[in-house]
């Protein structure tokens, strides 16, 4: 893969410490970038089209000011504008994720380290895990679920270049009960716990539903996270049980619905998914026991599944560590970490809507894309998976008309891979060329600095 004329310019004046216009730039402490240049081509090997599951021959991506002003078989661009060389490599849509938490990463220190670290330092942190993650090929992610806010801080900063990141779409704190899977003080001695509310996303109530909903309103958050069940990385006991009613689950959706957020529920037990879909969710996450109901009534009411089988895989692999997790904690991984891969084939194949999400933060962040491996592993085809990891996530975010496809007239995110994906699903985790918004931030594997 090669740069031509200008695009090497660029390179090279980056390397020397000057500002690139259309690159990812290197001086730390200020912006990352300039305005994308006015048109730049891309010419790409094979192009994926996600939206009618093709891969397409020789294609010229033309971007101008951030978005795509053209998608045009084979190699010409337009009269100055700079090219891009990926002649060697299969363009795809830059990749969504519908589920991370980019201001944590959980370790074997992290149930110590709760009671020692500032949101501060969670933030600070966030920068480099934002940093992996763009860099892994995703340009968006979903981040759901944080300590106190900080990933709006962070999604902020990524969007006025202060540091390089995906595209965040943030809920803020999830809303779940007192006690329960969202409860930041479950575990906690009596003295320390207190008793978080609608504030902090705490509710008991539908009343209080509504007010934790307008609070995530009056933050600035994107979407909703909400926890209608037990969950693993808890000091609780049980991660199935249904800890939120159906009537508080519709007060969050119908508030939700009314602030255009889009609402993803945790749910691993069958109960606990059947009563969030109930209450008119856009997705289930995790899903660990859905059932045939669950299955039906979520084709029913087009309901979205987000698998995330990487977090269910690795937290088992952890929990047979001696001493890695709490017992309790590590009790659940076992119980509920094998179970996913099985669950999310079965979905499949019963034509559940499926979005691609990792959990990323239970797993090392810019690990992401081993979850199209285990995807395919359970049954799903390569074309199927990326579709999930583009044009369905976008869609379940309701941002289709934006991202999701290397489409005319949406965002200009793009990345490349040596070689055919649908070939070898594994590529996905060798990305070689990331732009996000029609700037370049990686290129021959390297980052743009």
């Amino acid at each position: 893969m090669t740069i031509k004329t200008n695009a090497l310019f660029s390179l090279m004046a980056c390397a020397a410490g000057l500002p690139a216009v259309g690159l990812a730039a290197a001086g730390p402490g200020s912006a990352l970038t300039d305005a994308a240049p006015a048109t730049t081509a891309l010419h790409c090997g094979h192009l994926l089209d996600s939206i009618n599951g093709k891969l397409l021959g020789p294609t010229t991506i033309v971007v101008d000011s951030g978005r795509i002003r053209d998608v045009v078989p084979g190699m010409t661009a337009p009269p100055g504008a700079k090219e891009i060389d990926l002649s060697g490599l299969t363009c795809l849509p830059g990749l969504i994720d519908s589920h991370v938490h980019l201001t944590m990463e959980f370790n074997k220190a992290s149930y110590s380290t709760t009671f020692h670290w500032n949101v501060a330092d969670y933030a600070v942190r966030s920068t480099a895990f934002a940093r992996r993650t763009l860099m892994a090929g995703f340009t968006t992610v979903r981040n759901l679920g944080d300590i106190a806010n900080e990933s709006a801080a962070l999604r902020n900063a990524i969007n006025e270049g202060v540091v390089i990141g995906p595209r965040i779409f943030t809920a803020g704190q999830a809303i779940g009960s007192t006690g329960g899977h969202a409860d930041p003080t479950n575990g906690y001695r009596t003295d320390l716990a207190g008793d978080p509310g609608p504030n902090v996303g705490i509710i008991n109530s539908a009343a209080d539903a509504v007010k934790a909903v307008r609070q995530h309103y009056k933050q600035g958050d994107d979407v909703i996270k909400i926890m209608p069940s037990g969950g693993v990385m808890d000091e609780g006991t049980n991660g199935e049980n249904p800890q939120m009613t159906v009537d508080e689950i519709k007060s969050v959706v119908e508030t939700a619905h009314d602030y255009g957020f889009v609402v993803g529920a945790h749910a691993h037990g069958a109960e606990a998914i059947r009563r969030a879909v109930l209450g008119g969710v856009d997705s289930i996450e995790h899903g660990t026991y859905m059932n045939a109901e669950d299955m039906k009534l979520m084709i029913e009411r087009g309901t979205w599944y987000v698998p995330t089988i990487i977090a269910g895989d690795w937290v088992m692999r952890q929990a047979k560590i001696p001493g890695y997790y709490p017992p309790q904690v590590a009790t659940k991984a076992l119980a509920i970490g094998p179970v996913i891969q099985a669950t999310a084939g079965r979905a499949y194949k019963a034509h559940v809507k499926i979005a691609f999400g990792t959990d990323a933060g239970v797993y090392p962040h810019g690990d992401n894309a081993h979850e199209f491996e285990l995807m395919v592993d359970a049954g799903m085809p390569q074309m199927f998976v990326l579709q999930a990891a583009t044009i369905n996530a976008a869609q379940l975010l309701k941002h289709d008309k934006d991202m999701g496809s290397v489409t005319q007239g949406k965002y200009a995110d793009v990345i490349a891979v040596d070689g055919n994906p649908l070939e070898n699903i594994s590529l996905m985790k060798q990305v070689s060329f990331v732009m996000k918004q029609g700037v370049v931030y990686k290129m021959n594997s390297a980052p743009v600095s």
